[in-house]
């Protein structure tokens, strides 16, 4: 692993216009792409292997967005290409790509990545991974790996001199799909997306009710 992003590594700059296609085709093409985050202590760099999409605009009751633009979800429903981030189960954050047309609501969360830069760094920060594979593996560790928190809410990833920004990649060979974690309502939707045999891809669990006084503070946006 190196320190700085290799020339070798991500593309450019994701465009804008391409994460306003539907919510579920957007998602499956934002596999394969990097998320880099810079911070004082250096650099870290991971490719998607795991992504879950939510759709705005009352269509989609699993989403944050279900309900309009609330205080929570307002960055939902701004231009695609910003970061939301919120709290999960008051423990942990959650990270997502705001996709689609500005007023949709619309967002993808990412739920697992590959560490490609700066793995010396994701270990500090999640030191009780057993492996490499584990750095990143689900929505909270890849938050923690990447240092992303509620000081990076609402950041442009499209933007160069941002410190958390989204690149093209390379897409999977093998792209799966099935049902969203941890939800209870719309779950015939399959649109969690994920590399094939990646080891890097969260474990799946059905979704439940969520815990007593933690309402809609779930894994997902």
């Amino acid at each position: 692993m190196t320190d700085a992003v290799p020339p070798s590594g991500p593309g450019p700059l994701v465009a804008e216009e391409s994460l306003l296609g539907p919510v579920d085709e957007v998602a499956r093409a934002l596999l394969g792409c990097w998320v880099v985050t810079d911070r004082p202590e250096g650099q870290v760099a991971l490719r998607l292997t795991e992504v879950e999409a939510y759709s705005g605009q009352g269509e989609d009751p699993a989403s944050h967005a279900h309900r309009g633009p609330t205080p929570r979800a307002e960055i939902m429903f701004g231009p695609p290409g910003r970061l939301y981030v919120y709290f999960s189960y008051g423990v942990h954050w959650c990270a997502n790509v705001v996709v689609g047309p500005a007023g949709r609501g619309s967002a993808v969360l990412m739920r697992a990545g590959e560490v490609v830069v700066g793995e010396s760094l994701a270990r500090a920060r999640r030191p009780a991974a057993r492996a490499a594979r584990d750095l990143a593996r689900g929505p909270a560790r890849l938050t923690q790996a990447l240092a992303i928190g509620p000081d990076d809410r609402g950041s442009h990833l499209l933007d160069p001199a941002s410190a958390v920004r989204l690149h093209a990649g390379t897409p999977p060979p093998q792209v799966s799909t099935g049902p969203r974690v941890g939800i209870s309502v719309a779950t015939e939707l399959p649109w969690r997306f994920w590399e094939s045999d990646a080891p890097s891809v969260s474990v799946f669990r059905a979704g439940g009710k969520p815990r007593r006084g933690s309402a809609r503070q779930d894994g997902r946006p």
